[in-house]
């Protein structure tokens, strides 16, 4: 079978410069792309975690004419500032320390990393609103509480 892969995922933001200084200010990201197309009135913005060989993620804006009339657009614009735009799945060797040092860098947690039968677990939200989880995976324990 032919490889297929997985080469980037995307979030809907509200807008991409605000998006961007919250990826690679706070969370420390390189940017993988940056490209403007000017005869489409497109931005193509990709970030990734420093040294990261998989996925970057795609900071898109959310879609206006022609793609979506305004009253669409304005429905995705509030969805995805509730939380409703997905969620990205990170994981990290010490749940406690990056919880510290992204916190040091203004990062606003919804929790304090937390025990859960799967490892330690926090969570919090982009500027644009989009969910992030930051788990230390440990070996799965149903009993862990």
């Amino acid at each position: 079978m032919t490889m297929i892969r997985i080469a980037n995922a995307q979030f809907w933001v509200h807008d991409q410069d605000e998006a961007l200084d919250f990826y690679t200010g706070k969370l420390g990201w390189e940017v993988r792309a940056d490209v403007t197309m000017e005869a489409w009135g497109f931005r193509w913005l990709c970030v990734a975690p420093p040294g990261a060989d998989g996925p970057a993620l795609v900071l898109m804006p959310v879609p206006e004419q022609p793609m979506l009339d305004a009253a669409s657009s304005a429905q995705l614009s509030d969805l995805v500032a509730k939380g409703a735009g997905g969620t990205l799945f990170l994981e990290t060797d010490d749940c406690k320390a990056a919880y510290d040092e992204l916190s040091a860098r203004g990062v606003q947690f919804n929790d304090p990393p937390t025990v859960q039968p799967y490892g330690i677990d926090t969570s919090f939200r982009d500027p644009s609103g989009n969910n992030i989880r930051l788990t230390q995976v440990l070996e799965f324990d149903p009993g862990r509480h």
